[in-house]
């Protein structure tokens, strides 16, 4: 008997705080938001990304003998950022040009002595095929030259760099990072069903996290085949003017609203 009673006592209470709590959102107070509550339905996740983004690598083995390049910093189409000791490199064009004067003055001679019929068709065409040779070897010579310097394929930022000034490095190797100037392309996946009223030139609003603004955005791009496991599309999109402050690499949420 005494066990019931203190449990209807423990319901009374139960009650009335719940009654409290009631009365408390009644009075203007916002409730506590539900764990689990669904988020919009129509708020896709994308991304911000460069026009061209590459890496640049080395094309040599070598060591590294100036490196003009830091984070962040704005570089020119056809500047150069790295350069690599080729002392080496030098020496062996200077014997290549030189072995092809040796080799031009030969032929020369030969032609002569074939005018006068001193020297036969066999030993002028061999002289020529070795001037040849010596000039080819001319034209690897000054091909190895120009992978001793690294310069920038069009204008844009350094962002990652992967080498230091004076560092051996290997063929291959990555030197850095860049991406280019320009207006930003916007990357998302949205549902393979949008297909059926999605086209280019689609409008949409673009909410970016680091900047807390919403732009406007046009879809440019559609992807020509669907993510059968995902059932999702991949769409490229342009946001409308060129807007301060956006970087690649800056994430938000595409909202196309109910219409698709």
């Amino acid at each position: 008997m005494k066990a019931t009673s203190v449990f209807i006592g423990i319901k009374l209470l139960v009650g009335a705080a719940l009654l409290a709590s009631l009365s408390v959102t009644a009075q203007g107070q916002t409730p506590l938001a539900r764990v689990g509550a669904p988020v919009d339905p129509y708020a896709i996740r994308v991304l911000l990304s460069a026009e061209l983004d590459t890496t640049l690598a080395s094309q040599m083995v070598g060591r590294i003998l100036a490196l003009d390049a830091s984070l962040g910093a704005a570089v020119s189409k056809g500047q150069v950022l790295v350069s690599f000791e080729c002392s080496e490199a030098n020496a062996r064009l200077r014997m290549a040009e030189a072995e092809y004067a040796m080799a031009r003055e030969t032929l020369e001679t030969k032609i002569n002595l074939r005018a006068l019929e001193a020297a036969g068709e066999m030993e002028v065409a061999l002289a020529r095929a070795s001037a040849e040779r010596a000039q080819a070897a001319i034209a690897v010579s000054r091909a190895q030259i120009s992978q001793c310097t690294v310069v920038a394929p069009f204008s844009g930022r350094i962002v990652k760099l992967y080498a230091k000034p004076y560092q051996g490095v290997t063929m291959g190797s990555p030197l850095l990072d860049m991406v280019s100037n320009g207006p930003l392309k916007v990357r998302l996946n949205v549902p393979s069903k949008m297909l059926r009223t999605l086209r280019v030139g689609t409008p949409f609003e673009v909410d970016i996290e680091e900047t807390g603004k919403t732009y406007t955005a046009k879809v440019t791009a559609i992807n020509a085949r669907v993510d059968a496991v995902a059932q999702t599309l991949e769409l490229e999109a342009r946001i409308d003017g060129r807007p301060h402050g956006l970087l690649a690499g800056m994430t938000g949420v595409a909202r196309f609203g109910p219409a698709l």
